[in-house]
């Protein structure tokens, strides 16, 4: 009997027509999720991207490094100046020896060997220094100021005590006088200090100087300003006040810049070439993860349409690659780092610190993508795959031991953390470090037979 058929029913589909558009997608599938190597054997598709992230590990290594040799030269410098400035304006100052006074007129002392040490800076100071005026007090080029408690009465006798927690801030400003005796700026010698309520004495002000050094590298001088503040540090009211010396250094525009013989434009052409390959690599990059997506549509309606059944997420993330993701957030910094050092080589920005960020992220991330690079071979592929699996594992196993970790930090920093030593360097490490004899002089050695033979062996 003939079965008939309603105008709104169709025909099913025949079974071959399934199969040749199932077989069709199973094709793109497999030659989406091959290997650049795989795909050139396949069909002959250069890997023109796998070449291109091989150019571009080698370029933004070079230019990281030229960046840090650059950026190395700046950081030297501006230590450099900040131990200058210790052994300037700190009187008896030792490397690496903790400042403190003890007597009240050991602090006199200090405040004055500053203020004199600033006034006579161009006649004593190496480096070529200049005042900046009208960032003290009253528009004064150094500021002397002290805090102190409002109202501060300790009796010890008595066991009493009456303080007003509310800072008073008291302030001279002093100006450096050319060709003049250091007494015309003596009214800091008249400043008194209220010692039983004292908080800290301050000394503020800025100098400026040049780093000629970076035409070594065929650079442009650099221009800083070192905002300097000394701080003698009365607030545990101990009897022992702490001197630091703290050295803000801010890098500006030079003005009127005139270098001799200067005009390599290498490193600017250098530094958009990385960024053009790495624009060229980002599109790239782009393009794939949008492949991806459309194919993951395409498979996610033939199975919805076609075999009536639904994709689990895990599956459809299996397109998105995040390689790919990880080379666009690295193309990204190191378009933005590489347009940032071209600013700071043409003296128009300053900004060291972020651009190091920039560059150094962006190098890391691309040299962890050579990992990428070998899934493409068997056995390293399977180690890969292995760590892949046991990440989820690693990640909870070391949750548990930073718990633990966390929790004797805790102890051990309220239980042993105030007997804990304090000073970097105490009496006997200073004795110790004056000796010159190594330990293969064999003057540690005790005498044959003795028992201490062995451990100064191994000390």
């Amino acid at each position: 009997a003939l079965v008939p058929v309603g105008p709104c029913l169709e025909p099913p589909m025949s079974q071959p027509s399934v199969y040749m558009e199932e077989e069709a997608l199973r094709r793109k599938l497999k030659y989406f999720f091959m290997s650049p190597c795989d795909k050139y054997h396949a069909k002959g598709r250069k890997p023109f991207k796998l070449g291109l992230q091989l150019l571009k590990i080698i370029i933004v290594t070079v230019q990281l490094v030229l960046f840090g040799l650059s950026n190395q030269m700046v950081v030297t410098f501006k230590e450099e100046n900040t131990a200058a400035f210790k052994h300037l304006f700190l009187k008896g100052y030792q490397d690496n020896r903790p400042q403190a006074v003890h007597t009240q007129s050991e602090l006199y002392s200090r405040i004055g060997f500053v203020v004199e040490q600033y006034m006579a800076l161009p006649q004593i100071a190496l480096g070529r220094y200049a005042y900046v005026k009208g960032v003290g007090a009253n528009g004064s080029a150094l500021s002397l100021c002290q805090r102190y408690f409002k109202t501060g009465t300790i009796d010890p006798v008595n066991d009493t005590f009456d303080i007003d927690p509310h800072v008073v801030t008291d302030c001279i400003g002093l100006d450096p006088v050319p060709d003049s005796p250091v007494t015309r700026n003596a009214d800091y010698k008249n400043f008194t200090l209220q010692f039983y309520k004292l908080i800290n004495v301050t000394v503020d002000f800025q100098l400026k100087a040049i780093n000629i050094q970076t035409i070594i590298n065929n650079e442009i001088p650099d221009c800083y300003t070192f905002a300097i503040t000394i701080v003698f540090d009365n607030k545990a009211h101990s009897g022992k006040i702490k001197i630091l010396l703290q050295n803000q250094a801010s890098i500006k525009e030079c003005k009127d810049t005139n270098v001799s013989g200067h005009g390599d434009y290498a490193r600017e052409f250098f530094d958009v070439v990385v960024a053009i390959v790495c624009l060229l690599s980002l599109l790239l990059c782009g393009r794939s993860i949008l492949r991806g997506i459309l194919l993951q549509h395409e498979y996610v309606q033939f199975f919805n349409h076609k075999l009536e059944r639904t994709v689990s997420w895990g599956d459809r993330m299996e397109f998105i690659n995040g390689w790919y993701i990880l080379l666009i957030i690295s193309d990204l910094f190191t378009i933005v780092g590489s347009f940032i050092k071209i600013g700071i080589e043409s003296k128009t920005l300053s900004s060291y610190d972020v651009c190091g960020i920039l560059l150094g992220t962006s190098t890391l991330l691309v040299w962890v993508g050579v990992i990428r690079y070998f899934s493409f071979f068997q056995k390293y592929n399977i180690l890969i795959v292995t760590l892949r699996a046991a990440f989820p594992s690693v990640i909870r196993f070391c949750c548990c031991v930073a718990v633990i970790y966390l929790g004797y930090c805790f102890c051990g920093w309220i239980v042993l953390g105030p007997y804990h030593v304090k000073v970097p360097e105490t009496e006997l490490h200073a004795f110790i470090a004056q000796c010159t004899d190594t330990p293969s002089s064999g003057k540690f050695r005790g005498p044959d037979g003795s028992s201490c033979s062995f451990l100064c062996c191994c000390d």
